[in-house]
């Protein structure tokens, strides 16, 4: 991977007077306005949420006169595991990457699948907003409610397969497991095929390797708009606005399970207090916006603003429960 340039002596006092410069003249200046532009590291293949949440940071920083383009770097592998792994040993300090991550992220922390990897090992930026849960079909399978697919695997689990991101343990397996105990059906007799990332497991369904997909919101609106998805529950508290509205709860039809995960950006443990600080009020300044509301809207996230301490403290609390979560199934080492 091409690496971030040096900067010498000069660009590294513009760096710190650029943004001072910005604000004296009343711009809405963000990180991105910067001579080397900044990068966003996308822990996943195209197509997925991670790429998604990379794409919207991108465009909501480069919405200002005068911002200098993001780049888009795709490092899969481990739903996060490698860009965690290559950031914090090797690119620890620098000032304009970012690196994006979701619950399944902050999960796979929890499992210990980061090795001895902590939440506190990394300088958490800020929480573009929510996801939930989906379950979904082919648009031509037979099952037309969540009763009915689960009905089928308790009849038959060896005849179904089920696409998930990750492996036994990830966050799309742990949704699936939940659902299946509250059927009656064990987890264990459930058959999954591991993919890289939500763009893999739709089109694995399109091809007819897998029948059913364990994904997210986010991920899933992309295909149900081209008919090639049947959204079976969502797992919010909640029918959800938008595009998927007229899709029931899984709590509406008896399955007493809600799985929301935030989806964010985060930096290397080593980078400068100025230069974390600089990034999260920008984010503050962006996501108080209504242009960002609907960028977020659009990019099938609902309302969630978390930057800095806040964002951190709220990482630790959510590791905390993951690993709770974790524990029915004996997956925490």
């Amino acid at each position: 991977m091409k690496a971030v340039p040096a900067y010498d002596g000069t660009m590294n006092a513009l760096r710190l007077l650029l943004p001072a410069l910005a604000l004296a003249l009343g711009c809405a200046a963000v990180p991105a306005a910067r001579a080397a532009g900044a990068e966003c590291i996308v822990p996943s293949k195209p197509g997925g949420a991670m790429d998604l949440t990379c794409k919207l940071a991108r465009q909501a920083l480069q919405d200002k006169p005068g911002a200098a383009r993001m780049k888009l770097s795709y490092m899969p592998g481990g739903i996060g595991a490698v860009a965690w792994h290559t950031v914090v040993s090797q690119r620890r300090a620098e000032p304009d990457t970012l690196v994006a991550f979701s619950g399944g992220s902050l999960l796979n922390l929890a499992l210990g699948k980061f090795g001895k990897s902590k939440p506190d090992d990394v300088r958490w930026v800020a929480g573009l907003g929510v996801d939930y849960g989906v379950i979904a079909v082919a648009d031509d399978a037979p099952y037309r409610t969540l009763r009915d697919l689960m009905t089928a695997l308790r009849r038959a689990p060896e005849q179904i397969l089920i696409g998930m991101s990750g492996t036994i343990g990830s966050q799309d397996w742990l949704k699936m497991a939940l659902l299946a105990r509250l059927a009656g059906v064990d987890p264990l007799q459930l058959r999954f095929v591991a993919l890289e990332g939500g763009g893999e497991e739709f089109v694995a369904m399109q091809a007819g390797y897998v029948q059913v997909v364990s994904s997210d919101a986010s991920e899933t609106i992309q295909y149900t708009g081209a008919g090639r998805a049947r959204v079976l529950a969502v797992l919010a508290d909640r029918r959800l606005p938008g595009p998927l509205a007229g899709v029931p709860t899984a709590r509406e039809q008896g399955y007493d399970i809600v799985w929301p995960l935030i989806r964010g950006v985060w930096m290397g443990p080593d980078v400068s207090d100025a230069d974390y600080r600089r990034w999260v009020q920008a984010f503050d300044r962006i996501e108080t916006s209504p242009e960002f509301a609907r960028m977020r809207a659009e990019a099938g996230l609902y309302p969630l603003s978390l930057t800095g301490d806040a964002l951190a403290r709220h990482i630790r609390q959510a590791v905390a429960g993951y690993r709770r979560q974790a524990a029915q199934f004996n997956l925490v080492r």
